[in-house]
Parts: C-alpha cells; structure tokens; sequence
C-alpha cells in the first residue's frame, strides 16, 4: 500500500490550532486498516488526544474513517467505494476535521482516495442494430453506443476493438470531456444479395491491471438503396439553461434535411446518450427535434451536459449532432450552520476573548452565492469571527455579570453574497455560571423599631433582611449579631437575632424607667468563598407600660403624728388650702395625674383642682364650719388600666391655736392607745418641750456672746444649721437625678409667745400634731433657703446633662410648657409631663415635706423648718415656681430679680458674719425629728 502524507501548519490569533494533513489510500480497503499516524504526523502526545477529548467532525457526510485515540492513529470505519462518494470526479477525496478541547483546537485533515481496477466497461445495451442501405457508400460513419468503466485514469476506458473487419472499421474521436467517440466506418459498400444481415461483436477494453473488458452485439440489416443521407444544419448546438429550471423548459431545437422523397425523405430524431444521465433529464422529440427539459438540473452536482442526436430517414441513412448544455448557478443553497463545540457553562469571571463556540459553515453555491458572512443578536457581550475558510468562532467581547444576566440565547445568523441573499440561523443558549462578587445589601440603610417595655424573654421585635444577587450557596446570607455593649452590658444579653431568617428577639424583659433606646449593628454574611458581608445600624426603642402607680410627695402620711393644714375661719372663696403633689415615673399619657376628691367632712366647702392638685375653699368660711376636716384625695394617671394613690389630708378651720389644739387631740386613731401609754406620750412632751427652751436659752447666749464680739448688728439671732436629708432617688434605678437640701431653722424673738416670728407677709402654716399630746402643737413656717445666699457653705453637686431644657422648653406651674396657669378645674388638658417637669413638682414638694417632717419634737411651738434643692444649672426650670403660697390665690413665679432681691433680704437676716459660720458635718443616715434637735444644740455649742 502506499501512503503519501503532507503536513501544513499555521497558528491563528484565536488561541485555537489549525493544521492540515493529507494522506492517500486506495479504495476498497478492510474495515480498521491503517491510514495514518495522525499523533506524529501532528506532532501531538498520545496524552493530549485523551484530555482534549479528541473527535473526528465530518459534518453531514458518513464517517469513513475513526480515529484511535489511544494509539493516535486513523483507521478505516467503513470500507470506501470511490465511485460511490466521487462518480467521475478526479482526484476523489475526504475532507474532515479533528477537534481537541481545553484548550480547543482542530486540525483539517484530507484523505485522497485513489482508484483501484474493479470495475470492467459495460455497455448499458445488450446489442446495438443498424439499418444500413446497400448503397452506402465507402465512408459512411455510424454512431456506436459508448461503454462505461466507472474507474478513472488509467483504470478507466482505453481503448475499443471490433470484429469482425470485413466491411467495418472502428475509428474513435476523443472529446472535450475526455471521453472517445466511438464510430463505425463503411471501409466496403454492402450487397444485399450476398449478405443481408452482418453481426459484429464491440469489445471496451480498460488500463488496469489486470485488464478488464466489455462487450456488446452489433447487428446490421442490410437495406434497400437510399442514396441520400439526412444531414444537420449545424455539427454543434449550444443552449444555456439555469440550475433548477422547471421540466418542460425548451432547450434547443435541432433540424436535419433529406434530399430524398417519400419515406427515405421522412427524417426522424433520436438521442444516442443512454449511459448517462443525460435521457433522464433531457427529451428529444422525434418529429421536431425539440429538445426540452424533464429533470432537474443542479450546478453543484453537474456543470455541463452533452446530447449526441441521431437524425436518420426510412432509407436508414443518418446523421449525428452534438448539443452542449450549459448549466449556470443560482443561489439556490442556504448556508448550512454546523457547531463543532460549544461549552454548555461559563464562569461570569472568564477574560474577553475566550472562545466559546467553534462553527463550521457550508455553502454549495459558487462565487459570491457561496460566499457567507456571520453575524449574531447585537447588545450581548459576544462576538464572533472567521478563522480560517467557513470556519468561524464565538468569543467573549466583555465582562460577563451572572447578575444581569444568568443565560444568553445566542443567535448567529450567516447569509450569502446572492441576489437575493439566503441566510440560515441558529440559536446558542449560553449558560453563566455564578462567582461570588455581591456582598449582601439590606433592605434599608439603617432599621428602627418599637417594643413594648415588660415583654415575655424571647419575643421576636422584627425582622432585618439582605438580598444577595448571587446564587444558591454564594446568596445564603446569615445574620450575625455584632459585639458591641449597652450601659456596659454586652448586647447580646439585650437582643439576639435569628442566623437563617435575621428575626430579632429580646434576650430579656425590658423596663422603660431603666432603658428607653439602644443601639446595636447586624452583620449579614453570604456563603460564599471567601464570604462577603455588610453590616446595618438598629435602634431599638422601648415603649412605656402603665406599670407605675402615683407617687403623693406632699403631704406626706406620717404613723405617729398627724399633720393639719390650717385655714382662718375670715379665708374668702377660692383660698389656697394645699397642695397635693404628686409624680408618677412613666411617661406620655401614662405620666398624666389628674386629682379627684373622693371623701370629705364637708364637700361643700373644699375642692381639689383636677390638673394642679390644689386644694381651693369654693365658699366662705363660716363659724359653724367644723374644725377638723378630713379630705381623702385620689390621685389617677391616664394609663390604661388607670393606676392610683390616695391621700389624706387634714385641715384645721381655726383662727388660733388653742382652738385647734382642744379639737385635734380628739382626732381618731388607727390603733387603740391605753391610758398609761397616753401618760407617757404627755411626760415624754413635757420634757422634750423642757429641753428643748433650755436649748434655746442656750442658742440665744451664744449668738449673743458671738454678737458682741463680731460688733455686728444681727437683725435675727437665728443660726444655721445645716442639715443633709436622704436623697431621693428613683425607685427604679433609671438615674433620676439626686437632689440634695439643707434645713434652716428658725427661732422665734419671743419665746414666751405662742407664735412665730417671719420674716415676709403671707407665710403658710402647717400644723403637725401628735395625736398623743394633750395640748400640745407645733407651729411650722417656710421661709427662704440658706442656699439662696451667695456664702452658702455648702458644696452644689453638678446637675445631670440628661435634665437640661432651653430656655423655651421650661414647664409652667401646673405642668404646661411655658404658659400661664390653667385655671382650677378647667381648660384643656396640658401636655404629658416631662421628666423635667416630674423633677419640678419633687422640688417644690419637697419644701412642703420639710415643714411636715423636720418639726425638732413634740410639744414646740416655736421652730420653723425648711429644706430647698440645691441647683444652679442655668437651664433647669426654678422648681419653687411651682410651690404655693396659702392664704392666696397665686404660686411663686420664678423672677429673677425677685428671687435675687429675697435672697438678698434673707441674707442679711438670717446669715452670722463669715468668720463665725462653722461648717458642719452631714449626717450618714436620715434623723429623727428629735435628732435632729440634738445636732443643733451640739453645734450651738
């Protein structure tokens, strides 16, 4: 066998090999023979073929030959007839291609198929009969059938022999296709009379080796004499004709003359191509000699057609003629789309320029109708280009993004250079792949939400969630709860959060008056390697519960003493009682205290104000009215359920004291007391009260002795005692502010009088009595605090920042913001108290309260006490604008210039010379009344 193998190479720009190889086998080898070495003739590693997935693409036509990959050699799949897959086409050969993938690659591979001698010439008639007249002269050529040998070259149809000789010659006429006119020449007339019929034997004989041959059988009649032969107006007949024209398209026309009449005048017309194809696409009538078209022509198939015609009359003379018909193309093929590879999946990350599809296009048609361009859909990141000679490839023009677009349907379109042009299409869906390149996005740039204070541990607040543009493990998201600390507690034991949903639950119960807001951060995190993530604010926002009950601040409700507001029987209507205040630690709606009175000894003589709490007379007071009254004040807030705290007031209608003391001392009792411990409480007045005018005789001689040696004028020999009350504090913990006060105390100019001496018109009286004395009473003035003056010893504690208020923010009297004092009992209702405001009303309850709980002991009538806040924040609201004044129908105002001028006033009168100011010690715990006398004669001293 012989092989013959040419090898061409050529690197393209595309990152994809393409080489050509050529081999040359015979025809009508075994199945699995050998035809080349394609791994070494490449240059290819056996290896290679194996990763690269190594294919044979041959487009539509059969595969004749497989490829071994793990030898890297070609073999025969099928055994090849060449006349089969070439007819007469010369050389005959397999075009196809070898694809190799990661990274793709194709080789063009060709095998030359060469002709073998196993096919013999044949003759598609059996014999051939010939109608020849006696008279016909030496000379005379007659057209024979030609034979056919399937072989080309020298395989194929050489030469004619014919026999017998006598009368007959054989002359052939080589033709422009290569192929032999065979004719038979007259070399002797015939004679009837001797030989009516001649039998002549044609023999084909072939090249190959070993020769092959066909034969066929001549017969001649021997005819009357006919001396005038048919003859053509022209040799040769020329006709152009379009490739698919329909059947029953006209040709040509041929035309032969006979000189002779009568029948051997009568010329007929048949066509002496009958091995070809030519009698089935052609029809000649044999009267015209019209030649039309009955089949279908096609240019890709066959370019040009030969017609031999036979013209002969009755006589049997003949003539012969050639038509040349001239097939041209049109653009009757569409270009076929075939994909050699494609990748089903890419990565959204992969560069621009990488090719993704490799395809093959074929045309047929010839010239520009074979000619084809390739376009696909526009607005994709793709683009595609010719390689090489109808091979074009796919590639990426940009960067891909899964998130934009997860599949592609790509649509390349290749059309012809024809008029009108035809265009084939196929649809390429592309799938990306996803890359994690999206970290997740909250649905908002920061949350904020609301819960209920006193909720059940492990309620579920709300939800964050994230979107990831990713896909499956790359847009997991998990919410992780981020470290942070609240008050210094760390956040986690406040709120924790779902990892799959983001739902946010409280860790624990929440208390409004502890905690109002907080702020933590949520970080989502996707599943991605490596993972992406981003993190969202969240303020949570605490909501207050009506879980507090009023608190009455004054008066205050004492177990061993009894505490009696007095008013003069000459109070005109609307004199101002007292006052109940009252605060209550919520907020909003539920911090809103209104007052009611629920019971009284006489309710038509007192009513409560509903918003400020103060207790008014609403007619003249009469002598008939009783002296001890008896008031029970409820005290609601506006939550819902509405919470509430009772008080009970006492109030003495008299004009002096002996009066009240003789009507209090019969003032009921909540616990039985027996006769002897009725005479122990009188003895134990008795000597509080002996030692207490010794305390001040006392007092006085030192004040006097210091007077004398100061040189200084005293307008009031009263000294000061400072004294540090416990704190009050918020029953919650949430850092209410402190308050700090300090006592005054007074003595009376006259100790042999019943009452006291103050320093401005219009003090209240307060009277606190001991329900075990006898008749004895004590008489309580307020008066202007020490801390008013500027020398004040004692040090102001700085104020919390959480309680400062601009100047236009400072609450009113009766807790509305900046405005006048709503009337008693009427107007709207004022707004939701403040924390400001709360801190208001404990400060200007707390004056109230040291007149009812500092009294020094039983049985005095002569000492005045008083404690104040100590602030100087320039933005906290005068809390003493809420305290009221009894025996009027008006509060304090906080005037500047009025509280400058009175504690200027107080100053004077009450403060001894710095030099003689001792400092004193604040006590470690709360006093007694009593105690409290005990320190100051300690002092004095």
């Amino acid at each position: 066998m012989r092989r013959q193998v040419l090898l061409f190479i050529s690197v393209l720009s595309f990152s994809s090999v393409v080489g050509q190889v050529s081999y040359s086998i015979p025809e009508e080898m075994s199945k699995g023979s050998f035809v080349g070495d394609i791994a070494q003739d490449l240059g290819l590693d056996v290896k290679r073929l194996k990763s690269g997935k190594a294919r044979i693409y041959t487009g539509d036509s059969a595969e004749y030959i497989e490829l071994d990959k793990e030898k890297g050699v070609l073999l025969i799949n099928e055994k090849i007839d060449r006349e089969v897959i070439c007819a007469e086409t010369a050389p005959c050969a397999l075009h196809f291609q070898v694809i190799l993938e990661n990274p793709m690659e194709f080789y063009s591979i060709t095998v030359e198929v060469t002709d073998i001698n196993d096919n013999a010439p044949i003759f598609k008639r059996g014999e051939m009969k010939f109608r020849i007249s006696e008279s016909a002269a030496a000379g005379a050529v007659f057209m024979l059938q030609q034979a056919i040998d399937l072989d080309v070259g020298v395989n194929g149809l050489q030469s004619y022999l014919l026999k017998p000789t006598d009368n007959f010659a054989l002359r052939l006429q080589n033709q422009a296709d290569g192929s032999k006119m065979v004719e038979m020449v007259l070399q002797r007339p015939l004679d009837r009379e001797k030989e009516d019929h001649l039998s002549l034997v044609l023999t084909a004989v072939d090249g190959g080796e070993p020769q092959l041959s066909g034969t066929v059988q001549i017969h001649i009649s021997v005819l009357d004499s006919n001396d005038n032969a048919p003859a053509f107006t022209q040799k040769i007949y020329k006709s152009t004709i379009t490739e698919n024209s329909p059947p029953g398209t006209q040709v040509v026309i041929v035309s032969a003359s006979d000189l002779d009449e009568g029948s051997n005048g009568k010329v007929s017309y048949a066509i002496l191509n009958l091995l070809d194809s030519v009698s089935e696409l052609f029809e000649l009538n044999r009267e015209t000699g019209e030649v039309t078209l009955i089949g279908n022509t096609d240019f890709e198939k066959k370019r040009q057609y030969q017609i031999h015609v036979q013209a002969s009359d009755e006589g049997g003379l003949t003539d012969s003629c050639k038509i040349v018909v001239e097939i041209t193309d049109t653009n009757d093929n569409v270009p076929a789309i075939n994909v050699m590879s494609k990748s089903s999946a890419i990565k959204e990350d992969i560069l621009p320029g990488t090719v993704v599809t490799m395809i093959n296009i074929q045309d047929p048609d010839s010239g520009k109708n074979g000619k084809v361009q390739c376009h696909i859909n526009k607005n994709i990141p793709f683009t595609i280009s010719s390689t090489s000679n109808h091979f074009f490839s796919l590639t990426t023009d940009s960067e891909l993004d899964r998130e934009r677009s997860s599949e592609y349907n790509i649509t390349v379109t290749c059309s012809d250079e024809g008029v009108p042009s035809l265009s084939s299409s196929v649809t390429l869906t592309l799938q990306i792949s996803d890359v994690n390149d999206n970290a997740p996005v909250f649905e908002r740039s920061s949350y904020e939400a609301y819960i209920v204070e006193n909720n059940t541990p492990g309620l579920s607040i709300f939800t964050v969630k994230a979107r990831d543009a990713d896909w499956k493990q790359n847009a997991r998201v998990s919410y992780i709860l981020e470290d942070s600390s609240v008050n210094g507690v760390p956040v986690s034991s406040y709120v924790s959060v779902s990892a799959d949903s983001g739902v946010i639950h409280a860790v624990r119960s929440f208390d409004y008056e502890q905690i109002k807001d907080f702020h933590f951060r949520v970080k989502a995190q996707d599943g991605g390697s490596p993972p992406l993530s981003s993190n969202v604010s969240v303020k949570i926002l605490i909501q207050d519960q009506n879980d507090n009950t009023p608190q009455v601040l004054y008066p205050v409700q004492t177990g061993g003493s009894v505490v009696a507001e007095m008013v003069p029987r000459s109070a005109d209507v609307g004199y101002l009682v007292t006052k109940v205040v009252a605060v209550d630690v919520d907020s909003g709606q539920n911090a809103w205290l209104s007052y009611k009175l629920q019971k009284a000894t006489d309710r038509a003589l007192f009513e409560v104000g509903l918003q400020n709490g103060e207790i008014r007379t609403i007619r003249q007071v009469t002598d008939k009215d009783a002296v001890k009254q008896r008031l029970s004040v409820i005290v609601e807030d506006n939550g819902q359920p509405s919470r509430s705290a009772t008080v009970i007031v006492n109030v003495a209608v008299a004009d002096s004291f002996p009066e009240v003391l003789s009507e209090f001392t019969d003032f009921p009792h909540d616990k039985e007391y027996n006769d002897n411990l009725t005479f122990y409480l009188v003895l134990a007045l008795a000597v509080v009260s002996f030692l207490f005018i010794t305390c001040l005789v006392v007092i006085i001689s030192v004040k006097i002795y210091r007077w004398r040696q100061s040189r200084i004028l005293y307008h009031s020999s009263l000294p000061v005692i400072p004294y540090y009350p416990p704190r009050y504090s918020d029953t919650l913990g949430t850092g209410t502010l402190q308050h700090v006060y300090n006592y005054e105390v007074c003595r009376t100019t006259d100790s042999r009088k019943s009452d006291c001496k103050f320093g401005r018109a219009g003090s209240q009286n307060v009277l606190i009595m001991d329900p075990s004395s006898t008749g004895t009473m004590q008489r309580i003035q307020s008066d202007k605090s020490i801390l008013d003056e500027p020398d004040s010893p004692l040090e102001q504690k700085p104020p919390n920042n959480d309680w400062r208020f601009t100047q236009g923010q400072r609450p009113g009297p009766s807790g509305a913001t900046g405005g006048p004092e709503v009337a008693m009992g009427t107007g709207p209702w004022p707004q939701p108290p403040t924390e400001a405001e709360q801190l208001q009303a404990l400060m200007a309850a707390a004056n109230e309260v040291s007149e009812a709980t500092a009294t020094l002991g039983p049985g005095t009538m002569g000492l005045s006490t008083r404690y104040s806040p100590q602030f100087t924040l320039q933005h906290v609201p005068d809390y003493r604008q809420n305290v009221y004044i009894p025996g009027s129908t008006a509060t304090l105002t906080s005037n500047p210039q009025q509280q400058q001028a009175t504690a200027q006033q107080a100053s004077q009168q009450a403060l001894p010379p710095p030099q003689a100011s001792a400092q004193p010690e604040p006590p470690k715990a709360a006093q007694t009344p009593a105690s409290k006398k005990k320190s100051t004669k300690k002092e004095k001293k």
